[in-house]
């Protein structure tokens, strides 16, 4: 079965983005952004918010600027084919690979995990995974944790009143100091 992702960058006190809307301190160096090539070469869907599938929307047509180095063609050329769900209650259109949500996403998750193919389902955006989590369908968290403290703004991880275990999977630091979490949930034993 498919698992459900959420993978996102995230600052050592545990926010995707400032308290000002900022996070330009989430540029990769080339190191973790081959990372992050190597990462989505494992998706086989990936759900989006719309303030995410918005900043996204750059890579549809990057590969059109003549300035792009080689990882950033490459990403370009992993990205726009990626089938993308986008979830939003104002848009009334996407663009490249995406469509917009049918469905809510326990319903567009389960289409991801019964139609053919393979990859992870990569969930993108705070709210998204907000969601995914209260309903216990992401099954890893991965976290690219940034040498910052950004003293608030949208965390990443939801703020349910219910633990969570977690068992380690993976850890990866970069000479840039980043370091790469990653977890499973820790399902209890079926009976």
């Amino acid at each position: 079965m498919r698992s459900v992702t959420y993978s996102m960058s995230v600052s050592l006190d545990g926010y995707i983005v400032g308290p000002d809307g900022d996070f330009d301190w989430t540029a990769p160096d080339e190191e973790v952004f081959r990372f992050w090539i190597d990462e989505i070469r494992e998706v086989g869907v990936h759900l989006l918010g719309r303030r995410l599938y918005e900043t996204m929307l750059y890579w549809e047509t990057a590969d059109q600027d003549p300035s792009l180095d080689d990882s950033m063609r490459e990403w370009t050329s992993l990205w726009k084919p990626l089938p993308k769900v986008v979830f939003s209650t104002t848009l009334s259109a996407v663009q490249g690979n995406a469509r917009l949500a049918s469905g809510g996403l326990a319903e567009e998750i389960e289409r991801a995990r019964t139609e053919p193919g393979e990859g992870d389902i990569a969930i993108g955006g705070a709210t998204l995974a907000d969601e995914a989590a209260a309903s216990g369908l992401i099954d890893e968290y991965r976290a690219m944790v940034h040498p910052v403290l950004v003293g608030g703004g949208i965390p990443f991880f939801p703020r349910h009143e219910r633990r969570v275990g977690l068992e380690l999977v993976e850890t990866r630091t970069f000479s840039s100091k980043f370091v790469y979490l990653r977890y499973r949930v820790a399902r209890p034993a079926a009976a």
